[in-house]
């Protein structure tokens, strides 16, 4: 897959709506692209669901996962005075909120804007804005506002969705449609190569509000290990908790985790010469792993993370080549995997 294709990929997945609990369409859009690998590729239960690999039945079966939901707000109520109120859906943080752009997906999509007083009427020691106080001005008068808009409606932040210089990307989805676009990348390697595992591929729902679509897709596919493509927080590398943007994915050690995968995946990147960093995490992990370890009798789980900066906000980044180097890592595993 090449840059440019790469860059394509992550538009057409991040530009697919696809709020937690209202994935259909970035699930669509995900599911279209791994039945060019996954022919079986189907939805089964909101997530997205494919196989390939290996069929003989004493062979190893690998769950690769990332999650295809977003954070975002659901509508609470229409006021009176013509102001859509809201609630949280995901781990949002609230200092963005003021001033956002964000589209309310009622009976047609319409746009809405996150209100709050210019600083001229305040003396700059405003409290962070809570979601009881929150309001979303649309410009439509409260009843033909209540013929667009009702209680449960999604809204999502509309930032924007772009390549950057030195292969940087931008988009308010890339947690976690960047993990999607990296196990894509990784089948792209392996299209013409026979594997002596089963793989089954889990875009999974509802990640953001307790892994939720990981914890049914695990226990249908019944695998034995289990990997969890996620993004992790970019920094500067010097905290445990943090890895730097182009050094690759990060490979998670954790007491939740199976640390022979965990180094199965580090002997694997170097003996390929592929970046990674290691990623420790002394609890649980956060992501779908915590589910994929307790899955049934217990599967063998393990973290692959792909730095990201602003986490949870319209301007995530990436670095394209944590993409890439993720999916080499993913296709070199599944090569040893027997």
């Amino acid at each position: 897959m090449t840059r440019p294709a790469l860059e394509a990929l992550l538009t057409a997945l991040c530009t697919a709506q696809g709020i937690s609990g209202d994935e259909t369409a970035a699930a669509e859009a995900a599911c279209a692209r791994l039945r060019d690998y996954c022919p079986d590729a189907r939805i089964e239960k909101g997530n997205v669901v494919g196989s390939f690999g290996s069929q003989a039945p004493d062979a190893p079966h690998v769950l690769l996962d990332a999650h295809i939901d977003q954070v975002g707000l659901i509508v609470t109520d229409v006021t009176d005075d013509g102001f859509v109120t809201a609630g949280n859906i995901g781990g949002l943080d609230r200092r963005i909120l003021p001033d956002q752009h964000v589209k309310i997906y009622g009976t047609k999509p319409i746009d809405g804007i996150l209100s709050c007083l210019p600083p001229h009427l305040t003396n700059g020691d405003e409290k962070v804005m809570t979601y009881e106080t929150l309001r979303i001005d649309t410009g439509y008068p409260a009843d033909e506002l209540r013929q667009i808009v009702r209680p449960g409606d999604s809204i999502l932040f509309c930032g924007v969705t772009s390549a950057l210089p030195q292969g940087r990307f931008t988009s308010p989805a890339l947690d976690d449609r960047c993990g999607v676009a990296s196990i894509l990348y990784a089948l792209d390697l392996l299209q013409d190569e026979a594997l002596a595992c089963k793989v089954t591929v889990l875009f999974s729902t509802q990640e953001e509000v307790g892994e939720r679509g990981a914890a049914i897709g695990c226990f249908t596919a019944d695998p034995d290990i289990a990997l969890a493509v996620d993004v992790s927080f970019a920094g500067d590398g010097k905290l445990h908790k943090t890895g730097v943007m182009g050094d690759g994915p990060m490979i998670g050690y954790s007491p939740s985790l199976s640390r022979d995968v965990s180094d199965d995946l580090t002997d694997a990147g170097r003996e390929d010469g592929i970046p990674y960093q290691i990623e420790v995490m002394p609890g649980t992990t956060g992501t779908n792993a915590d589910r994929f370890s307790i899955c049934r009798g217990g599967v063998e789980a393990c973290t692959v993370s792909i730095p990201l900066r602003y986490m949870h906000t319209p301007v995530e980044v990436i670095d394209l080549a944590d993409v890439e180097a993720t999916g080499q890592l993913l296709a070199a595993y599944l090569r040893r995997c027997s």
